[in-house]
């Protein structure tokens, strides 16, 4: 992922990015069927995470596109809607409803391929970390599901586990 990011960075043109903005192109006015059509052309998973971070999630029609992809049968498209889902709980939660939620996230998690599985497990601590009256409704689940609990973290990193991950972000924040 560094080494595309890299890459795409080379090619940035400041004042062409610059002119783009000026006149309202920013490049992300796609239609919902373009989006959709986009995300399954991109299947190398990290071209398709940086489609998903960079162009999906800074979409006006995020949400829609969400909307539409969750409980897609294609791994591809069901973790792009639970990526989707995590940044929708951290940043624009309003009109969320967050318990129906957990409740699919406590079915479905532990039993999800491991993309999905991944971007369920990140709604999750999204959950914990930004909501504290669901904290230990989150902190429980991932305890009960155990999904990421053995994953090797590296000395000083955080562990993606959930209820790890929520309770370091949340001692960060004071």
């Amino acid at each position: 992922m560094d080494a595309l990011r890299a890459a795409l960075a080379e090619l940035d043109d400041r004042k062409m990015r610059a002119a783009n903005a000026k006149r309202g192109d920013d490049h992300r006015d796609f239609s919902a069927d373009e989006l959709d059509r986009m995300l399954r052309e991109t299947q190398p998973p990290k071209i398709n995470q940086w489609f998903i971070d960079y162009v999906a999630k800074k979409s006006p029609r995020a949400n829609e596109m969400r909307e539409r992809w969750l409980g897609n049968d294609d791994p591809t498209v069901a973790a792009a809607a639970w990526s989707l889902t995590a940044e929708r709980v951290a940043k624009r939660p309003d009109g969320l409803d967050l318990e129906p939620l957990l409740d699919l996230i406590e079915q479905d998690m532990q039993q999800a391929p491991l993309r999905p599985q991944w971007a369920m497990n990140e709604t999750l601590a999204q959950i914990g970390i930004h909501h504290p009256q669901l904290r230990a409704r989150a902190v429980s689940i991932g305890n009960e599901l155990q999904v990421l609990a053995d994953y090797p973290t590296a000395p000083g990193s955080t562990s993606p586990f959930a209820p790890i991950w929520i309770e370091a972000m949340v001692r960060r924040q004071g």
